[in-house]
């Protein structure tokens, strides 16, 4: 036997409410009257092939007063039960119904052996093993107590998971890459070009917790998309619920699709809540991180935010910066505004390395040590705001050093304004900018300043021609520039640095095309074979990379600096990372040539590596341990450019990757939490104001 329970939460209009709302609808317009908020419910219940019986149910309120509008009577809200067997108690007031019951309310479903529903409380109570789907949220327990009215409940033993996977990704327009200096780690490069799977998961994210810091050189194009854990999976004593936020006593959170999970979050209270449209905020008390059920790592952090703006990760960052912060040295950014539409941080740093060691990196001074040095502390601020679809505005600050004597030679800025032209899926970016003292890395000339400069950039999307997969981009720009130059006729006999000032006109175009030479297979998706040691299914694969590029830069000294490149390389990688021993090696190697005319007269964007060799390696040694080395050379002297030390360890719910470039003096720490939302730290070459400088664009 089957029952159907609706519960209508609008009045008839032959109800009391009903005939006073009638009533006030008839005063003149914008009249205030004064109705008592009383609304009657009606429940109905009905036996398939039985009688159908009403009831009101009386759902109080207070009284208020309002201005008279007109109620929708086409609107009802519904609740509906089914079940194999039912009664009722009228002097309790009781339903019961027991058996394979089915109860659909506000946009979900709930599923459990037996459920009683009290109409003058209002209230449903579900036991035996309860299931509630709303959307691809998933709660289940050992018994739900729903409040029909308030759509708010709690559930016992609650246990369940969360769909993660809707979360969209933000896309930059960069120019295209330069395997001469590496960017992230190999291993990550290698995974973002392995060839396209069947795996109908597409979508992963990230988060970093605690100490951490990657870097990035040269920023790449893409973006993850590979990952097979889109679901967060959790379990509590106790959850309550109303609407789409919740809280939790006993949380345990995973991200490992697998049990026992690998890594857990452990908290002994949570608390999940919308704060912004498409912002939720998770607010918890005595976190911990817990790594295969055994070795437990505190959080002092208790409050993660769930978004689509990159967030910071941790309670701190660890970093390395030997040219400017003298080497090792720790941050925390604190979110001032953090909105939808608009954010703005700062980051205050201190530089330990640099406080009890001051010489190390040339910083002999014998003020500029000491804990307490004004020199041995930082701070960064950045601020982003997205005017409207097309318009955004930028601004970043560093200053590395407080030291007001030092201040105008610690401090570097940038600020932009961005208009996005043409089609939104696909369109060119125009950017006016202006910097003060932007650190720019120009391969073998090394490190270089450029004081100040202002203009305008506009860089073209990537647009494939025809049906040749040959992709192309283009660059133009027009900025006053005021940097370092080496020619004696731009510099006075009295001057107080090498400095010139020039307007400079340039022009750039990137042609580019892959071939995918061979494709092995992946393993069965099981956490002991393609996700072992990895999130997402390594495949196996050659690619061959090619490409053309020319720049024309043209100074208003009348020098211009025209050069030519082309580049033809190989990448891959071999083996599944799924046994013990030696079950992966990625690998690449690019070859560059150009030939150019004329010589810039600045520094930081000369033209100096035409010919350059680059070539990487990455090898599993043991289970989840994997090393690396990136290393670049300019062929024509033999010159080092960059060379790259990367030690990993890798799971598939989490990792962590050590990386030291002695040739740039930086380094970084990173741990890095598989599929929440947040992608990791911000680079150290970002961060710290230092861009690359290739072929003569600022990239």
């Amino acid at each position: 036997m089957s029952i159907l329970l609706l519960v209508t939460e609008l009045p008839k209009l032959t109800s009391p409410v009903a005939k006073e709302i009638v009533v006030a609808q008839n005063q003149p317009p914008n009249q205030r009257v004064r109705l008592k908020q009383q609304q009657t419910s009606q429940l109905i219940t009905q036996e398939r092939g039985g009688e159908r019986e009403t009831f009101e149910i009386p759902v109080p309120g207070e009284e208020s007063e309002t201005e008279v509008t007109p109620i929708p009577v086409d609107s009802v809200d519904v609740v509906e039960v089914i079940a194999d067997r039912q009664e009722y108690d009228e002097s309790t007031q009781v339903i019961t119904a027991e058996g394979n019951v089915v109860m659909r309310f506000a946009e979900a479903v709930m599923t459990s052996d037996r459920i009683q529903i009290n109409l003058a409380d209002r209230i449903a109570v579900a036991e035996g093993n309860v299931n509630l789907t709303r959307g691809e949220q998933i709660l289940q327990g050992s018994r739900f107590e729903y409040f029909l009215v308030q759509d708010r409940g709690v559930i016992t033993n609650a246990r369940g998971q969360i769909d993660r996977s809707s979360l969209n990704r933000d896309l930059t327009n960069r120019l295209p890459e330069d395997r001469t200096i590496p960017d992230r780690a190999l291993s990550d490069r290698l995974a973002l070009s392995q060839p396209v799977t069947d795996v109908q998961a597409q979508s992963q994210f990230q988060i970093g917790i605690g100490s951490a810091r990657d870097y990035n050189i040269l920023q790449g194009n893409g973006d993850r998309n590979q990952g097979l854990i889109n679901r967060v999976r959790f379990e509590a004593d106790n959850m309550e619920f109303e609407g789409s936020d919740w809280q939790a006593t006993n949380l345990r959170l995973t991200n490992d699709p697998f049990s026992p999970p690998e890594l857990e979050l452990r908290v002994d209270t949570a608390k999940y809540e919308q704060t912004e449209p498409l912002v939720n905020q998770l607010t918890t008390t005595k976190s911990r991180l817990v790594i295969d059920d055994s070795f437990t790592v505190p959080l002092l952090r208790n409050r993660f935010v769930f978004d689509r703006r990159p967030q910071s990760p941790g309670l701190f960052n660890v970093g390395f910066d030997g040219d400017e912060r003298g080497g090792l040295f720790i941050e925390r950014t604190w979110d001032i505004i953090n909105r939808e539409q608009t954010t703005w941080s700062i980051t205050p740093q201190f530089y330990i390395q640099r406080a009890l060691v001051p010489d190390l990196f040339g910083f002999s001074d014998e003020e500029d040590g000491g804990l307490f040095d004004p020199a041995t502390f930082g701070i960064e601020s950045s601020f982003n705001s997205v005017l409207s679809p097309r318009n955004s505005l930028e601004a970043e600050v560093s200053v590395t050093g407080l030291d007001v004597n030092d201040l105008e030679d610690n401090l570097r800025s940038t600020i932009a304004a961005n208009r996005l032209i043409g089609n939104l899926n696909n369109p060119h970016s125009f950017s006016l900018e202006g910097t003060f003292r932007e650190r720019l890395f120009n391969g073998s000339l090394g490190f270089q300043t450029v004081n100040s400069s202002i203009g305008g950039i506009l860089t073209s999307p990537n647009i494939s021609l025809g049906k040749t997969d040959i992709n192309l981009q283009y660059q133009a720009s027009i900025q006053n520039i005021n940097a370092n130059t080496d020619r004696e006729e731009f510099l006075g006999s009295n001057r107080e640095n090498d400095r010139t000032n020039l307007t400079r006109y340039q022009a750039a175009a990137f042609l580019g095309k892959s071939f995918l030479l061979w494709q092995g297979k992946t393993l069965p998706i099981t956490r002991d074979g393609a996700l072992r040691y990895s999130p997402f299914p390594i495949v196996p694969y050659l690619r061959l990379n090619t490409g053309v590029s020319s720049v024309a830069s043209l100074y208003s000294s009348n020098d211009d600096q025209i050069s030519f490149r082309g580049n033809i390389g190989i990448q891959g990688q071999f083996g599944n990372f799924s046994r013990n021993w030696f079950d992966y090696t990625g690998f690449n190697i690019t070859y560059s040539i150009g030939t150019d005319t004329g010589e810039s007269p600045f520094l930081f964007d000369r033209d100096e590596d035409q010919q350059t060799l680059a070539l990487g390696i990455n090898q599993q040694l043991y289970g989840p341990i994997r090393v690396g080395v990136q290393t670049s050379w300019n062929l024509d002297n033999g010159d080092g450019i960059s060379t790259d030390y990367i030690l990993e360890y890798s799971r598939r719910t989490h990792g962590i990757t050590l990386r030291y470039n002695p040739v740039l003096e930086i380094g970084s720490f990173s741990f890095q939490i598989n599929d929440f939302a947040w992608r990791g730290n911000p680079e150290p070459f970002e961060e710290n104001n230092i861009r690359p400088v290739i072929q003569g664009v600022d990239r």
